[in-house]
């Protein structure tokens, strides 16, 4: 028996929001942006009518206005939309009690077995869901209705804004096959450009590689997206108090200034390392990775990664493989404006990948101060607040237990 999957998207989720504030606003392009004076100005939602003039989510502020001069801009208030979020989700809880949220304005419900008492029939069942989110909340969303995840995210992209479509046994090859490969989950700008290089721009061409070609090229990324791309998803909707599987802990910021001096970019190191070793040991994680996005004036946008000696949580072992990653990437003085460190391989327990010296004993001294060290920071922050105490850098070089 087939899964009957909906994926619920909110149409222009934030922008929405905003507008039931200001409904004089609905017919003008509207977008919802970071601060610019913070150089967050980047568009995060934006109404249909700015939409049809090409303003594109996540494009800066004056890319947008150079193609609708009179956008009108407005603040984000994600307090607001996170709340809303819980209430459209509590909606779908009375047709399910697998709801799989995804992001703050998507969401999955299987609805297997409880359609029957809905009717049976899965399209009324999603057009009822759009009924009600339109009445209760003011709010459209698009639905999308297949036989697995993938697919029912693609149904809700199909058609928009507030409309249902379904990708069925009979339908799904004529209507997933001729889309954009970048249509898919999980293919992102790299995984484009890859498939590209060997002559994959749709789905259906995708379909149609060998899958051991593709493995060579993505490595189990490949796999995954063969499996996706013939209709073969599997992947179970997960109840909302069913937590994923924690693949990473990241922390990036965009800086008030570009950062032009090493000294600069180690203290900025130092803080985000700071910010995602003390999230992992705040959870009982470790990793056994470390990744660096670094992105300069021009936006363009670097990313390194390394495998560590063996699993950490602590700040010293992170900012010491982001400094050498950024060092190795970056050309000086070329102005760094955001910096992202990013935490890997993500596990429960410490992992080792290398042979200590005779003993051990000198490093397992070293690792257990610095973890005395760093609890001692984190019982301290959680008594007089985040910003109480933090680590300095001199130079590049972190100052710690074994300065």
């Amino acid at each position: 028996m087939d899964r009957v999957i909906l994926h619920c998207d909110m149409n222009s989720f934030f922008a929405s929001v905003e507008l039931l504030s200001h409904p004089d606003l609905v017919d003008i392009p509207t977008a919802v942006c970071g601060d610019p004076t913070s150089r967050h100005g980047i568009i995060l939602a934006k109404n249909e009518p700015a939409k049809k003039l090409g303003v594109k989510t996540a494009e800066t502020v004056w890319q947008a206005r150079k193609k609708a001069p009179g956008l009108v801009l407005l603040p984000s208030h994600h307090g607001l939309y996170r709340e809303y979020s819980k209430r459209i989700n509590a909606l779908y809880g009375h047709y399910t009690d697998l709801v799989e949220p995804f992001g703050v304005d998507e969401s999955w419900l299987d609805i297997t077995h409880s359609m029957h008492l809905f009717g049976g029939d899965p399209k009324a069942i999603a057009d009822d869901i759009r009924r009600r989110v339109k009445e209760e909340f003011g709010l459209t969303a698009s639905v999308g209705v297949s036989f697995n995840k993938v697919f029912a995210k693609l149904g809700s992209d199909y058609k928009k804004p507030d409309a249902t479509t379904v990708i069925s046994r009979e339908n799904w090859q004529e209507i997933v096959w001729p889309l954009p490969v970048g249509d898919l989950l999980f293919v992102g700008r790299a995984a484009q450009q890859v498939l590209r290089s060997i002559g994959v721009d749709t789905i259906g061409q995708l379909a149609a590689c060998k899958v051991e070609t593709l493995e060579t090229l993505l490595g189990k990324l490949g796999y995954q997206l063969h499996q996706y791309a013939n209709g073969l998803d599997k992947d179970p909707v997960r109840p909302q108090h069913q937590q994923e599987l924690v693949k990473s802990v990241g922390n990036g910021t965009t800086f008030p200034q570009n950062l032009t001096r090493w000294e600069e970019i180690c203290t900025g190191l130092s803080v985000l390392s700071d910010s995602v070793a003390a999230r992992m040991r705040r959870h009982g994680l470790y990793c056994g990775g470390v990744q660096v996005t670094i992105r300069d004036a021009q936006f363009k946008t670097i990313t390194r990664q390394k495998r560590l000696p063996e699993s950490t949580h602590l700040m010293k072992d992170i900012l010491q493989a982001a400094m050498e990653l950024t060092k190795a990437a970056w050309k000086a003085p070329t102005p760094i404006r955001m910096l992202t460190v990013t935490a890997l391989y993500i596990t429960e327990e410490a992992e080792s990948y290398q042979q200590l010296d005779l003993l051990g004993t000198q490093q397992t001294a070293r690792s257990e101060k610095q973890e005395k060290l760093e609890q001692a920071m984190d019982a301290i922050r959680g008594k007089y607040g985040k910003g109480a105490i933090s680590f300095g850098s001199n130079g590049g070089k972190q100052i710690g237990w074994d300065d």
